[in-house]
């Protein structure tokens, strides 16, 4: 199926540019890994806004009014048949469009090569397009014009995978993966994202998952290790920052440190769990008042699904005081269950499926909103956002500079089987949650 379509153009409008189909719903993608045990899959159902280590998903434009967001989709409720659409809330008319495939994965049935995206200083929408190793390279497209989904280009492919894409000081900056003999941690900037050049190796400890942000001029970058290789240990946890772009790189008390980081034990370390026979499940990075890093995490017993992993805190890493604190939000009941939080001046909330769902040991549940008034020393439920959902929500995404009205967004799927997946957005309040419609 080819992604694209010549559209009618007369001499007169040469600046008229192929584009991209239109599906005619918001269809999500729904998928489970191989392995399954007693208490289900290690991770499955609807999994169109997966992963942690795909971000952003989705970007507040107050230039175009709306909220641009990429998801995994699918051709039918029956298929598992990756696309990788982009579409927008527009938050003047309150209405979306129909999606846009920016591109058709063919042959490939699994949400790994979910995107990311990036808006550039000029409005230039970038998808970047998760690959698999060295068999399917990552792709990089662009759109045509500024703020617009209608068409885009492919700029360029490259090997990577879990891509995490920002723009700083006119650069584009991407955090990803490449697999050697372990999954390895890579820094790649490009000043008009054509040629990617300088790319540099951060870490290479085993394996490693991450999750980045910006403050102001500093680029952090937060990530584990996983024990010879295997995924299934992921432990420990890590964060290095930078503010001359990658030239330098230090911990989070500014010691200069060399990358790549190669030994487990070293001065990025934030807390060595793996002592503790602790799995560590990264959900998000965000930033205080004063710009320090607060960390959001699953920190569990064991890699399978089931009571044996109790309990899965779902904890708040912040830096404090010249130290880190440890404080714990709620629990829940799997490993993937991923959510997002806000650091607002009236408190902090966490947005996320702690509370179980119709397959109670599977990805996902029902989505809660928690709140801390003391700077996340103390955690309280405020309400339940959703309840009574015929099947699980998982992987609740929060846009950079969300707007109050699309404040965090997700998917719907049966942990259990593959059934439809539906796609879903609350607002600043949670006191309200829309369904994109699926036809």
């Amino acid at each position: 199926m080819l992604t694209l379509v010549l559209v009618s153009v007369t001499a007169f409008t040469c600046d008229i540019f192929p584009q991209n189909l239109k599906a005619d719903g918001y269809k999500g993608i729904w998928f489970s890994f191989d392995e399954k045990f007693e208490y289900g899959y290690k991770f499955s159902g609807g999994l169109g806004t997966y992963s942690p280590q795909h971000r952003p998903l989705a970007i507040y434009s107050p230039e175009a009014g709306k909220t641009f967001f990429v998801y995994g989709g699918t051709t039918s409720e029956k298929e598992r048949h990756l696309q990788i659409m982009i579409s927008y809330f527009d938050h003047r008319t309150r209405t979306v469009p129909k999606p846009v495939i920016v591109y058709d994965k063919q042959g490939v049935s699994e949400p790994h090569d979910n995107a990311s995206m990036a808006i550039d200083e000029d409005g230039y929408i970038w998808i970047f397009v998760s690959g698999r190793l060295r068999t399917r390279p990552g792709l990089i497209f662009r759109s045509h014009r500024p703020y617009s989904i209608e068409s885009f280009e492919q700029v360029t492919t490259m090997e990577m995978t879990f891509p995490q894409s920002w723009c700083l000081n006119g650069n584009l900056m991407m955090v990803f993966i490449r697999v050697r003999k372990a999954p390895e941690l890579y820094l790649a900037i490009s000043p008009d994202g054509r040629e990617w050049g300088n790319v540099t190796r951060l870490a290479s400890m085993g394996g490693n998952f991450h999750a980045t942000g910006i403050h102001g001029n500093r680029f952090f970058v937060v990530f584990n290790f996983h024990p010879e290789g295997n995924l299934d240990g992921r432990t420990n946890l890590y964060l290095i920052q930078t503010d001359d772009m990658g030239e330098t790189w230090k911990t989070i008390d500014d010691k200069v440190i060399k990358t790549p980081l190669t030994d487990v034990q070293n001065e990025a370390l934030i807390r060595d769990f793996r002592k503790e026979n602790k799995r560590v499940y990264l959900i998000d990075l965000s930033f205080d008042r004063e710009g320090n890093p607060v960390i959001l995490a699953i920190i569990s017993n064991s890699f399978r699904p089931g009571p044996e992993g109790d309990p899965r805190e779902w904890m708040v890493i912040n830096w404090k005081n010249n130290r880190w604190n440890f404080n714990k939000v709620c629990e829940s009941t799997h490993n993937y269950d991923g959510g997002v939080f806000y650091l607002r001046d009236d408190g902090w909330c966490v947005i996320g499926p702690t509370e179980p769902g119709p397959s109670k040991y599977g990805t996902g549940g029902e989505i809660g909103l928690w709140v801390s008034m003391d700077e996340g020393l103390t955690w309280t439920k405020e309400r339940d956002v959703t309840r009574n959902s015929p099947v699980n929500n998982s992987y609740v995404r929060r846009p950079v500079a969300a707007h109050r009205d699309f404040y965090a967004f997700w998917a719907d799927g049966d942990a259990d089987k593959m059934s439809r997946s539906r796609l879903y957005f609350t607002n600043e309040k949670c006191s309200k949650v829309w369904v994109l419609p699926y036809d």
